[in-house]
């Protein structure tokens, strides 16, 4: 059995004359260094070596085998196992030595073959990157044979990757003798696929140590490498899409997140329904016109102008035949190519799916010619699908760069295409909901301010974020008895519709709190125990958590013009700014009592007298407080804002809610400003009755004095008969002492106080009934009636109409 062969195994035999001159070469030493016997008899033989060796071959008789470096013909070196016999004629004298050299990493013929043939790309340079070997994967790979390359130069052969970090990388390693691992992106001559190569080198020692070739191999991890690229933007996106509860944000996440890593431009068109959070239609109702409307919701793409998209979203007609129409009536995909994949695809483990027909789905690819005048070599188009809907489709395309799309892309864009569909979905609802709190919310606050001669004001308010939902911040001004006024601002824990719903049934109890005329720490004593007996108070849970947080906070004022008084209480909400006409702050003392619901604990009025011309800013926490502040800091500023000078109280507020809140809240913000106004003495007249019956002609005429006096005569009639009425009741049924008040603002208003806490009641007398009809008479004459009481009794009032002040 041959066990050597001359080209897997040369040995070279050279006979060397005791001058050190070449006599004799063997045919292994042509097959092992290139030269032939023509080139080398005749010659030193230490022309042989690559490194001068001082006595070679000479040195003594048969020694052990020395690893040499020889020269061959091609300018590289050869590691050999020289050996140097002596030799001798017949009568003993000396003729020379013969010297054999054979590589020194001489292996089985069968372990080269191994090597030779190996599925990796195995190569062998000097320090130069001259090729010393590569074996037939090698060879195919960079499309030349062994006998083309052995000598050449790396860098010289293939110009093109001269400057490459697979070049540099192997020149580093021969230099430092470092090893070194690479992952190198490489698409052969003709191939619409990229490879994606790991590689590893290493330098080659001697038995000294020194560096004298460098190694290395290759293999073809296309199929898992791609996969992990894929893996990556899918991961990517599933951590980037659905962040914001926007749908024109979700699409927007869906086109960046499939840019650049997977394709070169993604555009995503929805139905306009799902922009507005309504029900996408159902295929039957998709045509208008013969086309398909959708709006452009995202686009992005590498080129600098793809990412325009107009505001409001374009208006995308989409013709019933279309390949988009054709993919959301069908719910399936479809992938276009511009031209036939050409060759490649093979990766290291078998062929990919680019190469295997059999994993694309029936109907895929097809090949569409006119994509390439659009500029693109494939599209993708997806149909957006959630909970059982068609949302519109996406389209993810290639232009600049050359890889086909694969099977494995086609199952990434459906995937990517899926995770956006939900959240676009969610966020749909999610607008729904947002919207109907919001619609509600603004439907409860107040549409337009009341009029009322006590103060000025003016108001502004901001829900929250989209993605943190309507909350339940709310205002409100109440004109009260006596040309009073009710100011009054709060703040519902919680966002959404549970928050509106239960802001408009505090603000339904203010109101009818507010009419009973009761006083501000009265009311909020009210005011909380209804809280506490709602079936599921005011938090979203449907009861008060244990952490103590409360469901609601509020504050409540009343300003009286003719006294100048303002008398506040708060329930956990923060206390009103209150600056003076010189813009000096004025400190409001006290604090605020504790939040509704939490019951049991008083609330304490706190009393101010305000000049007129003071501003009172009734505020909620999420004006002031956010991230980037806190309370103090947000109320300093507030102070700072409101100090400055502005056309109109309306202006000041404007201007107050874009200077506090940030562009993206957390928190609704509420603002109520109200500047004082003081009513002139000349506008209140005063009367007090003795408790005799012959003083109610006397108030009669007072009152009718006073009117003439305002030129309201025509008001006289029935100003006379309500003073009547009323002077009588409270001298027939109260106690002393007595007083007539008449007040003249936006409406006239008559006050008859005693000091009874008894209250007359609205009854229908009967036919024979001698009296009952006096309070009825009022009711029907005035605009309104009531009751207020007070520590000193209660004041029975009435307003009229008036043309003008």
């Amino acid at each position: 059995m041959e066990t050597t062969d001359k080209q897997d195994a040369p040995t070279a035999a050279v006979v060397v004359d005791p001058d050190g001159v070449v006599r004799g070469w063997s045919e292994g030493g042509q097959l092992l260094l290139g030269w032939s016997a023509r080139e080398t008899v005749g010659r030193p033989v230490a022309d042989l070596l690559a490194d001068p060796l001082p006595g070679f071959p000479t040195g003594g008789d048969t020694g052990p085998a020395r690893v040499l470096a020889l020269r061959h013909r091609n300018g590289s070196t050869v590691d050999a196992e020289v050996t140097s016999h002596p030799l001798h004629g017949a009568d003993g004298r000396d003729l020379g030595r013969v010297v054999t050299a054979q590589r020194w990493d001489r292996r089985p013929v069968i372990a080269d073959r191994a090597f030779e043939q190996c599925p990796f790309a195995l190569g062998v340079y000097d320090p130069d990157l001259r090729f010393l070997w590569i074996n037939a994967t090698a060879s195919a790979v960079i499309a030349h044979s062994e006998e083309q390359v052995l000598g050449e130069k790396y860098r010289e052969l293939f110009p093109e990757l001269d400057g490459l970090a697979y070049t540099n990388k192997l020149s580093e390693v021969a230099r430092t003798g470092v090893p070194a691992r690479l992952i190198t992106i490489f698409r052969p001559l003709g191939s619409n696929y990229a490879n994606a190569w790991a590689t590893s080198m290493w330098p080659v020692r001697d038995k000294e140590g020194r560096v004298r070739a460098v190694a290395n191999w290759g293999f073809d991890m296309s199929a898992e490498y791609w996969a992990r690229q894929r893996l990556l933007v899918l991961g990517e996106a599933s951590s980037g899409i659905g962040l914001a509860l926007d749908v024109i944000s979700t699409a927007e996440e869906l086109s960046k997140a499939s840019v650049p890593g997977f394709v070169d431009l993604v555009t995503v068109d929805l139905f306009e329904e799902v922009l507005h959070g309504d029900e996408p239609p159902l295929f039957a109702a998709f045509t208008v016109n013969g086309t398909v409307a959708l709006r452009r919701a995202g686009r992005h793409g590498v080129q600098k102008d793809a990412d325009e998209r107009p505001e409001p979203p374009a208006l995308i007609h989409y013709s019933p035949n279309s390949v988009a129409v054709r993919c959301m009536a069908a719910g399936r995909s479809t992938v276009q190519l511009a031209a036939e994949p050409g060759p490649g695809g093979e990766w290291g483990f078998g062929p990919g799916l680019a190469a295997d027909p059999a994993h694309w789905p029936p109907g895929n690819p097809v090949i569409d010619g006119t994509l390439g005048a659009k500029g693109l070599t494939g599209r993708i188009t997806v149909p957006l699908l959630a909970r059982g809907a068609v949302l519109g489709v996406a389209a993810f395309a290639r232009s600049d760069r050359p890889e086909s799309f694969t099977a494995d892309d086609l199952i990434l864009a459906e995937e990517l295409a899926a995770k956006a569909a939900v959240a676009i979905d969610n966020a749909r609802r999610y607008t729904r909901e947002h919207t109907t709190a919001l619609t509600l919310q603004r439907s409860l606050l107040p549409q337009r301010l009341p009029s009322q001669h006590a103060i000025e004001v003016a108001s502004g308010y901001l829900p929250a974020g989209a993605s943190a939902g309507v909350g339940g911040d709310w205002f409100d001004v109440i004109p009260l008895s006596g040309a009073r006024v009710a100011l009054v601002v709060g703040d519902v824990v919680g966002h959404g519709l549970h928050a509106s719903a239960s802001m408009g049934r505090l603000r339904t109890a203010v109101r009818t709190l507010a009419d009973v005329d009761l006083p501000p720490e009265e009311l909020l004593t009210h005011l909380d125990d209804l809280v506490m007996h709602l079936p599921d108070g005011l938090q979203p849970e449907g009861r008060f958590e244990s952490t103590g947080e409360s469901g609601a906070t509020c504050l409540y004022a009343v300003y009286d013009p003719v006294s100048r008084r303002c008398t506040l209480a708060s329930a956990g909400h923060p206390l009103p700014l209150v600056i003076s006409p010189d813009g000096a702050l004025t400190p409001v003392p006290g604090a605020p009592g504790p939040p509704l619901g939490i019951g049991g604990l008083p609330f304490e009025a706190i009393e101010l007298e305000l000049p007129a011309g003071s501003l009172l800013a009734l505020y909620t926490d999420g004006l002031v407080e956010s991230r980037e502040r806190d309370v103090d800091q947000g109320t300093a500023e507030l102070f700072r804002v409101l100090s400055e000078p502005a056309d109109s109280l309306e202006a000041l507020c404007d201007a107050a809610m874009k200077a506090m809140l940030p562009e993206h809240r957390t928190d609704d913000a509420a603002l109520l400003l109200a500047r004082t106004r003081a009513l002139s003495p000349d506008h209140v007249a005063v009367l007090e009755v003795e408790p005799d019956f012959t003083q109610v002609a006397q108030a009669r005429q007072f009152a009718a004095d006073r009117l003439s006096a305002w030129g309201l005569e025509e008001e006289a009639f029935v100003t006379e008969l309500v003073v009547s009425e009323l002077v009588t009741n409270a001298i027939k049924y109260g106690q002393p002492p007595i007083r007539l008040r008449l007040i003249r603002g936006t409406s006239l208003i008559c006050e008859v106080s005693d000091a009874s806490d008894t209250s007359p009641h609205l009854r229908r007398a009967r036919i024979f009934d001698e009296g009952g009809r006096g309070l009825m008479l009022v009711a029907q004459l005035t605009q309104g009636w009531g009751t207020r009481h007070s520590t000193n009794g209660k004041t029975i009032w009435c307003s009229q109409a008036i043309g003008s002040l």
